[in-house]
């Protein structure tokens, strides 16, 4: 059984990679988000607690977060093990889920440096009638700026412009220098085992690597 926990910040390439994972690995995908929308659409005592803290737009608690994670990881699909993908985002979930027993065998981590990320988004640029999306170096537009199949303008999103990007990064090193730590630790003195990749090579290139350690 393989029970993964994927780090890496925005732009890394985790979604890619977690996919390759799972389809390696036969395990699902979890995250925070979709658990949180299965419980609030179960209906169930749980959900409601869950959808009334969402609604007046509070915080759901590390315990909440765990209790998501331990029925989750019941569900038959979870046989083979499971990945998780931004979850625990905080030293407090991590601790969490340790307390509860949820043990993890792999940690991966995607490191990628700022730089390097900037480009990444910041370079993105998306058609908004049909979603499409371009990157001006590694998927430009026929024409700069145009859709190919409709000739109409394209737009860069506020979350890929490079002060939000910047921002975004900083928030995701303070979360996850701690959790590195923790689980870096944790490996020294169990099974576990922490993986660190270069996530600036190409998408097999990265998971050739990883594959290869799990």
């Amino acid at each position: 059984m393989k029970n993964i926990i994927l780090l890496g910040p925005p732009g890394a390439g985790k979604g890619t990679q977690a996919d390759l994972i799972c389809e390696l690995c036969n395990i699902p995908k979890i995250s925070t988000g979709d658990m949180l929308r299965e419980a609030v659409a179960s209906g169930s005592d749980f959900g409601k607690k869950v959808s009334n803290i969402l609604d007046t737009g509070g915080l759901v608690s590390d315990e909440i977060i765990g209790e998501l994670i331990k029925n989750r990881l019941t569900q038959s699909d979870c046989i083979n093990g499971s990945l998780f993908d931004g979850v625990p985002r905080t030293l407090g979930q991590a601790a969490e889920l340790k307390n509860m027993g949820i043990n993890f065998t792999h940690v991966i981590e995607i490191q990628v440096d700022d730089e390097v990320i900037v480009k990444r988004m910041s370079g993105r640029r998306v058609h908004p009638g049909s979603g499409k999306n371009y990157h001006i170096d590694f998927n430009p537009p026929q024409i700069e700026g145009k859709d190919d199949e409709t000739g109409e303008p394209l737009i860069q999103r506020e979350d890929d412009k490079p002060e939000t990007v910047l921002k975004r990064l900083a928030v995701y090193h303070d979360q996850t220098k701690p959790l590195s730590d923790f689980y870096s630790n944790q490996a020294l003195e169990s099974n576990l085992k922490y993986i660190t990749v270069d996530g600036s090579q190409s998408v097999y290139d990265v998971f050739n690597l990883i594959s290869s350690q799990i």
